[in-house]
């Protein structure tokens, strides 16, 4: 009995606690899909400006300087012009000489079908010089020459005076007072003001989150432009979506536009590098969760009815900031789950835990 009394008492092994994991308890939503994508804001019209006409530049409008805004049918210099004046002028007179020529040729017509009927011959003459019928065409012909010649003359006159386009931004004016012209000489290189245009590369897999090709070229689907460099932002829309790939990222790309860049409250220059935000489309049954939740083999972890761990690899409908937008299985639609919001590489299948919910997610 002394010795049973001197023995220790037997200790019983502490109950192992089950691990906490941290849980976010996902329910299935609709969520609108939002596609990013970069590129740099380019002019509507890109143009250099030449000389149609030869000549030395007499006047230069003052406006006519880097930086100035210029309105369609603005002139921007103008040439010396006297000898297209003169080509003008002997362009009218010549026409003139030509429909005097023609009311003769038709008088003398008339006359020679008078002496024909005249002269009691039965029948067609046999040659139409008799009537002086080609003398007639020959003289219309001229008369339309003629024609055309001042048009072509008042033309080059025109052109004389250099006028701009389409509103226009100068970017490089390469004239200057007394320089002298030849016919295709570089006037100036001018952006349109109307709008510009960002062309953005898209992955097949932004495309299925897009609008069918119809509704995005013909409803201005709205898009957001972002400057990389100041977080300037710009409303802009769909213009087009091009219809062919790339050769070299084997993307097709999709163009934005704002319009009347120049009279934004922040002004967007051409050469401005911008983020697109894209809005896509609506998807039904989605669960929104951090992207923590997604473990390094694309697998969701959640806790079960009977407090242990199961999982199922994710089908990733896109992503929005730091949030994942997955299709869970179809059973769990209609359902909340507890999703685990960090899943490690040591939890197993079959663990059980203790679930806390993490309220500082939404």
């Amino acid at each position: 009995m002394a010795a049973q009394s001197e023995r220790p008492m037997p200790m019983q092994p502490d109950k192992v606690a089950n691990p906490e994991v941290s849980v976010i308890i996902a329910e299935t939503g609709s969520y609108t899909a939002e596609i990013e994508a970069f590129g740099a804001a380019q002019a509507h019209f890109d143009i250099t400006l030449t000389a149609q006409v030869a000549g030395q530049v007499e006047q230069i409008n003052t406006q006519f300087e880097n930086g100035q805004r210029l309105h369609q049918g603005d002139w921007l210099a103008q040439l010396e012009n006297s000898d297209y004046q003169a080509a003008v002028n002997s362009a009218k007179q010549a026409l003139a000489e030509a429909k005097v020529t023609l009311l003769e040729e038709e008088r003398q017509g008339l006359q020679a079908l008078t002496e024909w009927q005249s002269s009691g011959l039965e029948g067609q003459p046999d040659s139409d010089l008799v009537l002086r019928k080609p003398q007639l065409e020959a003289a219309k012909q001229s008369v339309e020459q003629a024609q055309a010649n001042l048009k072509s003359a008042e033309q080059d006159l025109a052109q004389s005076l250099l006028k701009v386009p389409f509103d226009a931004l100068v970017v490089d004016r390469k004239i200057a007072p007394g320089s002298y012209v030849q016919t295709g000489t570089e006037v100036a290189e001018l952006y349109s003001t109307d709008r510009v245009e960002v062309a953005v590369s898209l992955a097949a897999t932004d495309w299925q989150k897009l609008p069918s090709h119809d509704m995005l070229n013909t409803t201005k689907w709205p898009a957001t432009l972002i400057s990389v460099e100041h977080d300037q932002q710009w409303q802009g829309y769909v213009l087009r979506s091009e219809q062919h790939l790339d050769g070299d990222t084997r993307q097709r790309a999709l163009v934005l536009a704002v319009d009347k860049p120049f009279d934004q409250e922040n002004r967007l220059y051409p050469g401005t590098f911008v983020k697109a935000e894209i809005q896509g489309l609506t998807v039904d049954g989605l669960w929104k969760l951090p992207s923590s939740a997604l473990s390094q083999r694309g697998e969701i972890w959640y806790v079960t009815d009977d407090s242990t761990l199961d999982k199922f690899t994710a089908t990733t409908a896109f992503t929005k900031a730091s949030d994942i937008y997955i299709k869970p299985p179809a059973e769990f639609n209609n359902t909340s789950k507890a999703v685990l919001a960090h899943p490690l590489n040591s939890y197993l299948k079959g663990m059980a835990v203790n679930q806390v919910e993490n309220n500082d997610y939404e």
